[in-house]
Parts: C-alpha cells; sequence; structure tokens
C-alpha cells in the first residue's frame, strides 16, 4: 500500500514541478500566521491522520509538545491523504508553505533534488539526532549527502501463519518454513481439496503482498546495484518471477481470484478461518486479526530465505516529518521535529497505534511496553527485529518514476505469460534508458 502512495505522491510532484509560473494559493489552507498574542511563534503542521485512531493520538503529541516549551505553538491542519501533497506542493509554489509536513520517504530525496524541502544539514551539524533511526530509512532521506527529511514511521513484511492448520497437517506449530523449498513443502501439506475444489489454500505469495517484496527477498538488494547501475533482469530475478508464476499456475486463476475476493473483504479473509493455512503481510496486518478474529491460534515469522544463507529481506516504505521550502520558521520547525521523533513520542505513537516507528530505542522499547498485550508484543517485537533485515526503495534522483518501467513488465509474466528473460530484459532496457536520458 506505501508503494502506491509513493508512486500517487511521485506522480503529484512531477507534474507541479513542470507547472512554471504556478502561483494559485491551496484551497482551506494557510501558512503560520506569525506569533500568538503572547508572543509564541506559531507553526503550522500538515497531516493525513484524520482517523478516530491516528487524530487523537498526533494531537496528544502535539499538546504534549506545546505544553514542554515557552516559545512555540504547534497548530494541526488535517488534510485528507488524496490531498496533501497536492496541495503542498502548491503552497511551495504560491511561497506559502505550512512549517512542517509528513511526507512519503521514497521520494524525499527527489523533493531534495527539486528544492521542494529545506535541507537540514545545517540543523544536523549542531544536533546529529542520525543515529536514532533505523540505518536503512536514515539513508532513504538524503539527497547528495544531505538529509531532506526525518523518519517517522515505517513497516515490514513478515510471514503470518495458522498454527491450528499446522497442526492438523501434521506440521510444528512452532517451526515456520525457513526458505522457499520448505514454503513449497508446506503448503503442499496444508492444501486441501474437495474434488477438484480447494477447501484450504496453504499458500500463494501474491497475497499480502506483490511481486516486487520477493525479488527483494530473492535477491537481497534493490533494483539498482552499488553504483547505480538497473540490475532488474538478474539470474536470481528471472528464477523468482518463474517461481511466482509456478504458484498460480498450480492453483489456477479461478481459485487464486476466488479467493482474493475474500481477502479484499477484510473480516472474511481466508487466514482468519483457516482456509489459507500461510499469508505474507505488513505487520500491521496483526491489526485485522485482532479485531475480526481474536480467537485466532497464529505465529509470525521472517519472509523465508530463497535458499539457505541468501536472507530474508523483507520490504518496507514509511514516511517523514519534512520543512517544506519557504517555511516561515524552520527553526521552530526543526525543534518540533525534534520533538516528534525522539523516544517518547515516537514510542507514544507505536504503542498507540499499533504503528513500526524509526527511532529505533522506541521501537525496542514498545515490543515491550505493558499497555500490549502478550500477542500484540509478539508480532511487534518480530517486526521490530525484521527493521534491520528490511530494505526500501527510495526513488532515485536519476531515475524517477522507474518503477512504473518495471511494473508492467511484471504483470507482462503474471498475466500475459510473458517469458521471465524476456519481460525482465526489457524492464532493463527501459530503466537503463532512463538513467542516461535523466544524466543529459
Amino acid at each position: 500500500m506505501l508503494k502506491r502512495f509513493s508512486l500517487l505522491a511521485l506522480a503529484l510532484l512531477l507534474f507541479l514541478t513542470g507547472c512554471a509560473g504556478f502561483t494559485g494559493g491551496s484551497e482551506g489552507t494557510a501558512a503560520s500566521e506569525g506569533k500568538t498574542e503572547d508572543g509564541k511563534v506559531k507553526i503550522d503542521f500538515w497531516t493525513f491522520w484524520g482517523s478516530e485512531i491516528r487524530r487523537p493520538v498526533i494531537d496528544k503529541i502535539i499538546e504534549d509538545f506545546n505544553n514542554s516549551q515557552d516559545d512555540i505553538v504547534v497548530e494541526h491542519t488535517y488534510i485528507p491523504f488524496g490531498d496533501i501533497w497536492t496541495k503542498e506542493l502548491a503552497a511551495i509554489a504560491a511561497n506559502n508553505p505550512p512549517d512542517v509536513v509528513i511526507n512519503d520517504i521514497n521520494a524525499t530525496a527527489l523533493r531534495g533534488q527539486e528544492g521542494q524541502a529545506e535541507n537540514l544539514a545545517p540543523y544536523l551539524e549542531k544536533d546529529d539526532i542520525s543515529g536514532r533511526f533505523y540505518e536503512n530509512l536514515w539513508d532513504a532521506t538524503l539527497y547528495e549527502g544531505d538529509s531532506y527529511g526525518i523518519p517517522f514511521n515505517t513497516d515490514t513484511r513478515l510471514l503470518f501463519y495458522n498454527k491450528d492448520a499446522f497442526k492438523e497437517a501434521g506440521l510444528d506449530p512452532n517451526k515456520p518454513p525457513e526458505t522457499w523449498e520448505e514454503l513449497e513443502e508446506y503448503a503442499e501439506k496444508l492444501d486441501k481439496k474437495s474434488g477438484d475444489t480447494y477447501e484450504r489454500i496453504g499458500f500463494y505469495p501474491l497475497y499480502g503482498v506483490g511481486s516486487d517484496v520477493w525479488l527483494l527477498n530473492g535477491s537481497g538488494m534493490n533494483y539498482f546495484n552499488d553504483k547505480d547501475e538497473p540490475v532488474i533482469n538478474s539470474e536470481t530475478n528471472v528464477d523468482t518471477m518463474e517461481w511466482i508464476k509456478s504458484w498460480k499456475d498450480k492453483y489456477g486463476e479461478d481459485t487464486i481470484n476466488r479467493y482474493q475476493s475474500q481477502i479484499d473483504s477484510q473480516q472474511s479473509n481466508p487466514f482468519f478461518n483457516g482456509s489459507l493455512g500461510m499469508m505474507a503481510n505488513a505487520a500491521t496486518f496483526y491489526t485485522q486479526i485482532r479485531d475480526y478474529a481474536p480467537d485466532l491460534d497464529f505465529g509470525v515469522a521472517p519472509l523465508p530465505e530463497k535458499t539457505a544463507g541468501s536472507g530474508n529481506t523483507s520490504w518496507g516504505g514509511g514516511f517523514v516529518a519534512e520543512i517544506p521550502k519557504g517555511s516561515s520558521h524552520p527553526d521552530e520547525a526543526w525543534e518540533f521535529i525534534n520533538y516528534l521523533t525522539d523516544k517518547e513520542a515516537q514510542e507514544y505513537w507505536a504503542v498507540k497505534n499499533f504503528d513500526n516507528v524509526a527511532n529505533i530505542e522506541a521501537s525496542e522499547s514498545a515490543a515491550a511496553s505493558d499497555e500490549l498485550s502478550e500477542k500484540d508484543q509478539m508480532v511487534y517485537e518480530m517486526a521490530a527485529q525484521n527493521l534491520n533485515e528490511t530494505l526500501l526503495t527510495p526513488m532515485p534522483a536519476y531515475a524517477p518514476d522507474y518503477v512504473n518501467l518495471i511494473n508492467p513488465q511484471l504483470d507482462a509474466i503474471l498475466i500475459e505469460n510473458e517469458p521471465a528473460q524476456e519481460a525482465l530484459d526489457k524492464a532493463q532496457q527501459d530503466v537503463k534508458e532512463l538513467v542516461e536520458k535523466t544524466a543529459q
């Protein structure tokens, strides 16, 4: 889901970047208006957190910050997810931006390149907080070595498995599969058919995550190597796509679509009633289990390795707190961001929302919080550990929107039965040409 959000934000960013001379303001938004009657500096903080769960949490953090000092007052502006970044970029173009905004982490470097976010290097020279965060999250905020946003929250993908189904199939409920080969063996034992109809599917790799997650898991790296060269058509990636295709061929499109329709309804997810034995998903999928299947006996584990020793690499996204270019009060904005991403606020957010946070100390502390139930702690602890095995896919400044050249080829393999090697060769060439064009 976060990846789809990243693409939406990027598309809006590129559109408005090209609108030279754009001066229109954004409806219903305004920059900070200076100071309060008692002389405190007002800063405007934009988020898309308006739900009955998240709004009270962020408002409490803001209230605590406002009460913690006598110089700054943060005012929270809620803007719906589909509108916030369009309005932010319009406000930047009109020289009327907010002071702090929550933005997509994977396009942070691109916003730095485009001059749409303040370079935070001057603040970090005085107050280096980079060590608070998981390294992969921090690195995603950098453009030419400088940070343009401070990591706030993130996520990671895990393997959920039904312990009762394991017992019924003769599998050890405390020993989840560790490799792709074991994943196949377990799925074969978990499969249950009545005639030609599946009553239970052991596992299908594209329920809960996309093929890109398995490409990352299989190769242990992003689509680019350490020389910024695309490596999309590697032998490992070709093998991975063929492996995914083999699952589709095994179960058949009718069965896969029938199960997918149940997954889409959330409450009737087949994992909840035991008709889907294992499922890869974001760690926060647990909140659906908690709400819709509270009695389910399940376990959680890292994504299995492609082969023993190849690594349990997972994928994640996330959001940053950043200062838009042209903020009227960048110094005060920095003070708030510093507070927002420190341990106390981060742990509060993590526990109250059951959300993975970027601050390492807060993440580890939240996993042991007395406010969480035993199941809560089990899942959160596994997620916190898994963040060390989790890679992001930031949008490189030298290859903006590259995923829109790759995804159609992945679909061609899985939907149109295009040979994996040919499709990935096409994606490799398209991205290579994009990199070359961007460098001109």
